[in-house]
């Protein structure tokens, strides 16, 4: 039935029911019972026409403004009634549409908050599902994660459970993750709303410290312990059976001078890196020839490359710029690279020094001729305590700590180490410098 149509019969209706009594009662002729209802009719017709013309056109902008969302079309309803209420709606699509555009900032907002944290975060519904990950999240679990059972980016027993907890009675929960590739996570459960937000710190580093500091203390017991068991045997055999044994008294001493000189190399070298790690945030700002620097270090072990039949060549560039950094820990840098060259270069040849531009601004190379080190050692070397050859190095006085040291020095001065070896022929180490 046409809107008109509708609408006079509902308006008519009473009227109409009235006539259509008083005919049957036989208070009115059928024919002015007709002829009256033909008049109602009429008339409901004509009242109601603007209004129903009004709302049928009212209804094709309401549609209309709903698809289209923004501007509200150009009507203008005849009837004030009709006017009324357009003018009613269009304030409320107003209103909706600011309301809406307020929500979608501040959603915005909120979305570049959680994206930009640097820890994973998963906002979970009231059934355990993700309902929305971070920029950081994504990065690490895939986009394919939203929607489904937090089970499908984390299978790990005890977060699921401690999930189902915090949304079963609404309690924090904080669980420590291992993951197989050796990352370790800390992640905290708390309700929100109806569902939880699970948050995931790295805490990698800080477990990889803790274990460093622990490796640490055990090496340094380890690196004291032996020479001072040395030397309490040697002084318990003294005081003992070698009492009166002059020989065995000179060649105990000797021993004994060799242990307590390698324990002061260990403790210097200690207290050197722990001075340099102190200071290690602080970028130096003086400036160092290094001609003249390299000169200096290289006559202070002339004797001890002598010693071994070896000699030391330095080649410096023309024109080398200064470079930013300590003079002291330059110095000691390049002692402990010479010093390793020397200790670990076949007898009998040369170890080159050669200092020129850079990629940072200056660049020197350490060079040495000797057996040379396996790939898989050098990522290694400059961690502390760690030796290719634990043997050799002891024997030849070193402490584990020269290359841990040079790294060090580097990370303060702002610079960079890089180690090449060949197998049989030798090893370079080369520091870049800022000039």
């Amino acid at each position: 039935m046409k809107p008109l149509a509708a609408a006079t019969a509902l308006v008519a209706a009473p009227a109409l029911l009235v006539l259509a009594g008083l005919a049957v009662f036989g208070l009115l002729g059928l024919g002015w019972a007709a002829l009256a209802a033909l008049l109602v009719v009429a008339g409901t017709a004509l009242a109601v026409r603007p209004i129903v013309e009004g709302l049928v056109s009212m209804r094709a902008a309401v549609e209309r403004l709903a698809a289209e969302g923004e501007k509200p079309p150009d009507l203008r309803p005849a009837h004030p009634l009709a006017a009324a209420l357009w003018l009613s709606i269009v304030r409320l699509a107003r209103d909706w549409r600011e309301r809406c555009r307020q929500n979608e900032s501040e959603l915005a907002d909120v979305r570049a908050v959680l994206d930009g944290l640097p820890q994973p975060l998963l906002l979970l519904d009231e059934r355990r599902r993700i309902a929305r990950a971070n920029a950081a999240a994504t990065a690490v679990f895939g986009g394919e994660i939203v929607g489904h059972d937090l089970a499908v980016a984390l299978r790990q027993p005890s977060l699921l459970d401690a999930a189902d907890g915090v949304l079963a009675d609404g309690a924090g929960h904080i669980v420590e993750l291992a993951w197989p590739d050796g990352r370790h996570f800390r992640v905290r459960l708390e309700r929100f709303g109806a569902g939880a937000i699970v948050t995931l710190h790295d805490v990698t580093a800080l477990k990889r410290a803790d274990q460093l500091r622990a490796d640490f203390i055990a090496n340094a017991s380890h690196e004291l312990r032996t020479p001072l068991a040395t030397l309490l045997g040697f002084i318990e055999t003294l005081q003992g059976p070698a009492r009166d044994d002059a020989a065995a008294r000179e060649r105990f001493l000797a021993i004994m001078k060799t242990q307590a000189a390698r324990m002061t190399r260990l403790v210097d070298d200690l207290l050197s890196l722990s001075r340099i790690e102190m200071r290690e945030h602080q970028a130096p700002t003086g400036r160092v020839a290094l001609p003249a620097l390299l000169g200096t270090v290289a006559e202070a072990l002339a004797l001890r490359a002598e010693a071994r039949g070896m000699r030391i060549a330095v080649e410096i560039a023309p024109g080398l710029p200064e470079v930013i950094g300590d003079a002291d820990e330059l110095t000691q840098l390049f002692q402990n690279l010479l010093d390793n060259a020397i200790k670990y270069g076949r007898a009998g040849t040369a170890v080159s020094v050669t200092a020129g531009p850079g990629p940072l601004g200056v660049s020197v190379a350490v060079r040495d001729e000797g057996d040379g080190i396996p790939p898989a050692h050098i990522p290694r070397l400059t961690e502390r305590f760690y030796r290719v050859d634990a043997a050799r190095s002891r024997e030849v006085g070193g402490t584990g700590l020269g290359l841990a040291i040079v790294k060090h020095i580097l990370g303060r001065h702002r610079g960079r180490l890089e180690i090449a070896s060949e197998l049989g022929k030798g090893s370079v180490f080369t520091v870049h410098l800022r000039a």
